[in-house]
């Protein structure tokens, strides 16, 4: 660890993840253009968006690892490079069928980076900071998040939509040369050679994940022809199986099952799944109701919606802080409180709510995650070994990619079942345009995340008091 701050490598690892925050919400504002441009319906240009969030949650775990065993540098210079040629690829696409291909390139290299941004970020900071290094990476990713939408929207207006992928190009190469810059610096003489890496078990991994992607995203598993729920969910058992059989005979796994003994790690990774899930329902819900219910414009809401980020990125540095002073727990359960509080606002909306209470239950949110994101994956990453933060880092990215994903489907199956209860219609389709039942249903369905909610802090409160220390496995 250095004596001192390397501002170098911090501001590499920065770039890192504002380059995975803005290359995510640009292209979800553009679909619509891109879809008119291409000459393909909204459901073929919304394939480029799932290839690119499966590339993420499959490969981001299994990069990590690489880097744990190769050095991250290797892993997250080529990252940027996969990123900028697939970038500019993107923006050069014929058809939707290739903006699909190169959208899923562009997916691996988002992964490879997400693999190593935070850990490269708590290797440029003194010890006892690791905190703070993660307080600079939720904040830069939500920067991304904050400026990719109207960055978006006024490269489309300007420019044309191929530019929204040439933008990220310049940044792409400013990556490649810092972490070429860095590498060389701390390039060392190796006494030893790396361990084989578990290709069988990474590649086990991979499908092991897309298998329980179909799961959760039936939308997804539909489309691919796996239509039998049950049957996806057979393979996923047999393959989880053989996996662990696998994982457990391998002298070095891409999967450490004994990481699972530590307990700050467990409990971290479990309130993360169950904030991410959560936090998708919550988002998939609110802009049907502000929009439809409240009839407040698209442009009106998109302003509601930036308080969110504002006050995430404006908090994350001060739950860094407090976290190394004091540990993960204390911050966490607070941002998880302060999430309760948004949900229990969110069982009180009606119908003729004022536009003040959606805008005061994101902001609520804004908070939470502040002071939640920050000290959890310090405490994801920072309780494991060294030699597996890598491994690490890839799992934060796959529970929100996954948590992601299970709130959407989770959200829709619960509207479904409380719209058709509280309509009194046994067949009736959720629409926010019968406001009465479906704003009824949304309450409930906040009242659902509120409990889950309180489970998350419950699972919380269990990782521990102390502050983070790497464990020594067995």
């Amino acid at each position: 660890m250095p004596t001192r701050t390397d501002r170098l490598l911090l501001a590499n690892a920065i770039m890192g993840q504002f380059i995975a925050g803005i290359a995510a919400r640009m292209f979800a504002v553009s679909l619509p253009t891109i879809a008119s441009a291409l000459h393909a319906d909204i459901l073929s240009v919304s394939w480029a968006l799932i290839a690119y969030q499966l590339a993420g949650i499959c490969l981001s775990v299994v990069f990590g690892r690489l880097g744990d065993i190769h050095g991250r540098y290797a892993i997250y210079g080529t990252g940027f490079v996969v990123m900028t040629l697939s970038s500019a690829l993107c923006g050069l696409a014929p058809s939707v069928g290739w903006l699909i291909v190169f959208r899923l390139v562009q997916g691996v290299g988002a992964a490879m980076i997400a693999s190593a941004t935070r850990v490269l970020a708590m290797e440029a900071m003194p010890e006892g900071a690791e905190g703070r290094a993660n307080g600079f990476m939720t904040m830069s990713f939500h920067g991304g998040l904050l400026f990719g939408p109207p960055l978006g929207g006024l490269v489309i207006d300007w420019l044309s939509w191929r530019w929204i992928f040439f933008l990220l190009v310049p940044i792409g190469v400013a990556g490649t040369v810092l972490t070429a810059l860095r590498a060389r610096g701390r390039r060392s003489v190796r006494v030893e050679s790396p361990p084989a890496v578990d290709y069988v078990g990474a590649v086990l991994l991979v499908i092991l994940t897309v298998v329980l992607t179909l799961m959760v995203d039936r939308r997804t598993a539909v489309a691919l022809g796996a239509r039998q729920a049950g049957i996806v969910v057979v393979v996923f058992v047999v393959g989880l199986a053989g996996f662990l059989v696998h994982e457990r005979r391998t002298v070095n796994p891409v999967v450490n099952l004994g990481l699972f003994r530590i307990r700050m790690f467990v409990f971290s990774v479990l309130s993360l799944l169950v904030f991410a899930t959560t936090s998708s329902i919550l988002h998939f819900l609110l802009p049907f109701y502000i929009q439809d219910v409240l009839h407040r414009s698209p442009s009106f809401m998109g302003l509601i919606f930036l308080s969110a980020p504002v006050l995430t990125m404006s908090l994350a540095f001060v739950a860094g802080q407090l976290t190394d002073r004091v540990g993960p727990r204390l911050p966490a359960t607070i941002g998880l409180s302060i999430v309760m509080v948004s949900f229990a606002i969110g069982m009180g909306l009606r119908v003729d709510s004022h536009w003040m209470l959606p805008a005061l239950l994101l902001a609520c949110t804004g908070v939470g995650q502040g002071f939640f994101n920050t000290p959890n994956q310090t405490a994801i990453i920072g309780s494991v070994p060294r030699e597996y933060r890598g491994f690490a880092t890839g799992l934060v990215q796959m529970m929100f990619g996954l948590g992601s994903l299970l709130g959407i489907s989770l959200g829709g199956v619960l509207l479904t079942q409380f719209f058709r209860h509280y309509s009194g219609l046994p067949d009736a389709t959720p629409s926010a345009a019968d406001p009465v039942p479906f704003v009824s249903a949304m309450s409930a369905i906040y009242g659902v995340c509120f409990v889950l909610m309180g489970a998350a802090l419950v699972v919380s409160l269990m990782r521990g008091g102390r502050r983070v220390e790497a464990a020594a496995l067995e």
